[in-house]
């Protein structure tokens, strides 16, 4: 069978959608990874530093310079539709929040997610990068780093727990260009009921426990989903 028909059957069938995405799901937007610029290949080593430095400025400007993909957005109408739980990221760069997506759990946290080096003050929204300067704290005037960049890259928790929760009462799971499933995290989690299906150019880790594997660049099999539906229609 058609592997297009074969998702749209899955999705029809399924109520309680969870999706995976990775870094691949941003590359039709344009986007950059976190990972990319924080292991670049300028120097031949790993930037590092406690502080934003040189790193904040030219990830945001290369960050900011794209939008969501198409598949962002096809995520974001399952969701409006009601088939989709909520969306599992390690992706930093929001867009699945703004391509419209209300359920989001970006388990490694994300500019979203911020806090000042020197006093501790939080601040939410990705808005307050979208400066020509380093935010600043208010209370202290703080330099102020995203979660990814003060915890080392570490997970962060309240969206793991709401990651373990959506995949227990998974009935469906997309897998969407993402390479690993980070375990116990909130893979080991999941409802071993669930069908998953993989939707990746090329081979990863979920390969051998999804019943569909699309070998395809995502905003490619979203595309052609849309078209059958509307021909359908």
């Amino acid at each position: 069978m058609d592997k297009i028909q074969q998702l749209a059957d899955y999705i029809d069938q399924s109520s309680r959608i969870v999706a995976t995405t990775g870094a691949g799901i941003s590359v039709g937007g344009g986007g950059v990874t976190y990972g990319q610029m924080l292991f670049s290949n300028r120097g031949g080593r790993r930037r590092r530093g406690s502080d934003g430095g040189s790193f904040m400025p030219t990830y945001l400007e290369m960050m900011f310079s794209y939008q969501p993909s198409f598949s962002h957005y096809a995520l974001a109408d399952l969701e409006a539709a009601g088939k989709l739980t909520g969306i599992i990221t390690t992706n930093v760069d929001c867009m699945h929040t703004i391509a419209g997506s209300k359920n989001v759990a970006e388990i490694q946290g994300s500019l979203q997610v911020n806090c000042c080096k020197q006093c501790g003050r939080h601040y939410n929204g990705y808005e307050i990068w979208k400066q020509d300067e380093l935010p600043r704290c208010e209370s202290c005037g703080g330099e102020i780093l995203p979660w990814p960049l003060y915890s080392h890259i570490g997970l962060w928790d309240a969206d793991v727990q709401k990651a373990r929760d959506w995949i227990s009462r998974a009935d469906l799971i997309l897998a969407i260009g993402t390479r690993g499933n980070y375990g116990d995290a909130y893979w080991g989690h999941r409802n071993k009921n669930a069908v998953i299906v993989q939707i990746n150019p090329g081979h990863t880790g979920f390969d051998r426990v999804s019943v569909l594997n699309i070998r395809e660049e995502c905003d490619d099999v979203f595309r052609k989903l849309k078209e059958k539906r509307d021909k359908n229609a």
